[in-house]
């Protein structure tokens, strides 16, 4: 039994203001890693894109200052600077003191909003070592500062160190918010350029006109700063434009269609080309919808009914055809579809898939009407007979797929006949506790069986490089015998059939050589299961297995290396007279290295796979493993290191 401890009223502790935010932070920002501190930018550029997406805003600025604060300035109203009724302190210290607290609730200051919980502004200043605010507003400039401070041996966050105040005039008005996010907090302060660049730019995408500055200031000895400047007055037509770089279109121009159907405004933008899977990128008040919801179904909808319509129309189909089904005018489609709505209800709390039921009708006739109108110009006629071309083709590769796919059930129902002799499954049944490793090479899969502990862990070696899902055919990729050992091992199918359900393996662990051949077996087989069984990866169960580069020991040290960056700091450890062993293959390892370094799990390293950022996955898939050789050459000179040497001789150490 517990000893018996107090526990009346006052017993129960009270968080006042924003000390909840400090005590548990991932219940604002999901994490209090990287994308938790990206998170911080996130919720300040949404208050000044609400502000441009409302009309009132047309320039925004973020800068990465030098003492490793963020700055989020727009030329917006300016945040309210009145006292509020009811606290009796000024509309901006309730913005950034009290949680819930904004001027996004009530439908009357922003008819369409992404930041909707009320929350940002007040969480970024509780998870700050200071933050400031300006705002130009009225002809004046005011200020205000906060700071964390302790207080009784208790640690306070974004506490105002006085009230606002009118510090000068001002003839344009906005908000100018600088932060400095708090290193007790986060795993990492460092911004990184990259990841920001890449929401602004899709942001910009979304918000025709809108200029968004992106300025990194932190270079040390450099003589200016790194800017980019992201603006498009195409909008999602020039999204759709720079998403099919690399790829062939079909027909020169996206199709934009853009209507308001009972106060939800529709934007959406289609082209197809010449691959064979789809790209629908989906977003709501700006927030990407990574799981699409009822907005993409009515999308989908209207596609295929109208479709199917001008098919008929056109003689295309006869009376006794059937139907096409949505996805043969989905194959090589590329749509951005941005909705705009007031009181938005996502599913979860990652706000990654729409749920109100009224935005399915809303965009099935917006695009409906909008696609119809399209089609009865004159101009249209030679798109309309590409798409209805291409239709006929995905129809063709429709039944040629359901054949293959028939075909592999029926030789898995028989005997798992293309896994005899290849597989090495593991005899735990419960499939949440279970890892398939898939190895590179016969040999590397010898020792990786006989490392392994077969208890939870399976090895599928692979005798030859798979196919390129990326240049080929569903019915194409069905045929090669890599690909097929891979379907049928996981067991939850492929495509439209994949079912997470049925997967047989928590983790999927591809286990490659640290070298070029290695590196483009991992390659073809993400793209892989990207196109074809894309949960997989969304639902965090792809991982990299990381295997060492060198063994450094001596009589009483060894430690094995995983990068060159750590080998000078590994070798100093050991001192004079190590010896250093170089892994160019995992075939180079014995049973227990391999396990030891690499297989298990108390002592291992994984990289689990992600989709971050949908749309730059996309892009780098097209421009990695398609066919524009160009873009490839391009992307590798940028980034490769061809000054790289491998200098690696001695294998002993003595002096």
């Amino acid at each position: 039994m517990a000893e018996h401890k107090s526990y009346e009223a006052k017993d129960i502790e009270v968080l006042e203001g924003l000390d909840a935010v400090r005590l548990r932070p991932g219940m604002y920002i999901g994490t209090t890693g990287q994308k938790g501190l990206h998170h911080l930018i996130w919720e300040l550029v949404d208050n000044a894109i609400d502000e441009a997406a409302n009309g009132y805003c047309d320039r925004i600025i973020v800068t990465l200052n030098p003492d490793g604060s963020a700055t989020v300035e727009d030329n917006g109203r300016g945040i309210p600077v009145d006292i509020h009724p009811t606290l009796k302190i000024s509309a901006v210290e309730v913005v950034y003191t009290k949680l819930h607290a904004g001027g996004k609730f009530n439908n009357e200051n922003y008819a369409y909003s992404g930041g909707l919980h009320g929350v940002g502004a007040s969480v970024v200043n509780a998870l700050s070592k200071w933050l400031t605010v300006e705002v130009c507003r009225g002809g004046k400039k005011y200020a205000m500062r906060f700071e964390t401070i302790t207080k009784n041996g208790k640690v306070h966050g974004g506490v105002p160190v006085a009230p606002l105040a009118e510090v000068g005039k001002a003839v344009k008005s906005g908000t100018k918010v600088t932060f400095m996010p708090d290193n007790t907090i986060f795993e990492t302060v460092e911004f990184d350029f990259e990841t920001i660049s890449k929401r602004l730019k899709e942001l910009a995408f979304l918000n025709k006109g809108i200029e968004i500055d992106l300025i990194d200031d932190r270079l040390k000895g450099a003589i200016e700063a790194t800017c980019v400047t992201y603006k498009y007055d195409g909008g999602i037509v020039d999204f759709v434009k720079y998403m099919n770089e690399g790829k062939n279109s079909l027909y020169p121009d996206p199709i934009l269609i853009e209507g308001e159907k009972n106060g939800i405004k529709v934007s959406v933008a289609i082209q197809h080309t010449d691959v064979y899977t789809d790209n629908v990128f989906s977003y709501v008040n700006n927030i990407p919808t990574s799981e699409g919801g009822t907005h993409e179904v009515g999308l989908r909808s209207a596609l295929t009914k109208v479709l199917n319509d001008w098919a008929r129309k056109t003689g295309v189909l006869k009376e006794k055809d059937q139907n096409f089904v949505g996805d043969d005018f989905k194959e090589g489609l590329t749509a951005v579809l941005l909705v705009k709505m007031k009181s938005v209800q996502f599913e979860g709390q990652t706000k990654t898939k729409l749920g109100n039921p009224e935005a399915k009708p809303a965009v099935e006739a917006v695009v409906s009407d909008g696609l119809s109108d399209y089609f009865n110009t004159k101009n249209s006629k030679k798109t309309l007979g590409i798409i209805l071309d291409k239709a006929l083709g995905a129809a063709k590769v429709r039944e040629a797929a359901r054949k293959a796919k028939e075909i592999t059930r029926q030789k898995n129902a028989l005997d798992g006949a293309s896994l005899v002799g290849k597989l090495a499954s593991c005899t735990g049944k419960n499939y949440a506790n279970n890892e398939l490793f898939i190895v590179e090479g016969k040999s590397a899969g010898g020792t990786a069986k006989q490392a392994r502990d077969r208890s939870f862990q399976a090895i599928l070696p692979l005798r030859g490089k798979p196919l390129n899902a990326e240049k080929k055919r569903i019915d194409q990729v069905l045929l090669n015998e890599e690909i097929r050992t891979i379907i049928t091992a996981l067991n939850a199918g492929i495509g439209e059939d994949f079912n997470l359900e049925n997967l047989k393996y928590h983790k999927v662990i591809i286990l490659a050589d640290a070298d070029q051949d290695g590196a483009h077996i991992r390659a073809i087989l993400l793209t892989f299961f990207y196109r074809y069984m894309r949960e997989l990866i969304t639902e965090g169960h792809v991982f990299i297995g990381m295997p060492p580069l060198y063994k450094v020991y001596k009589k009483d040290f060894e430690e094995y290396v995983y990068s060159d960056v750590e080998l000078p700091a590994v070798l100093e450890r050991a001192g004079k007279g190590y010896g250093i062993q170089r892994y160019k293959g995992l075939g180079e390892m014995s049973n227990d290295q391999l396990w030891d370094t690499t297989m298990d799990p108390k002592r291992r390293s994984l990289i689990q796979v992600s989709i971050e950022d949908a749309t730059e996955a996309e892009k780098m898939i097209t421009i990695l493993m398609g066919d524009d050789i160009e873009s490839r050459k391009q992307y590798i000179s940028d980034n490769a290191d061809f000054n790289k040497i491998d200098d690696f001789k001695a294998t002993k150490k003595d002096d």
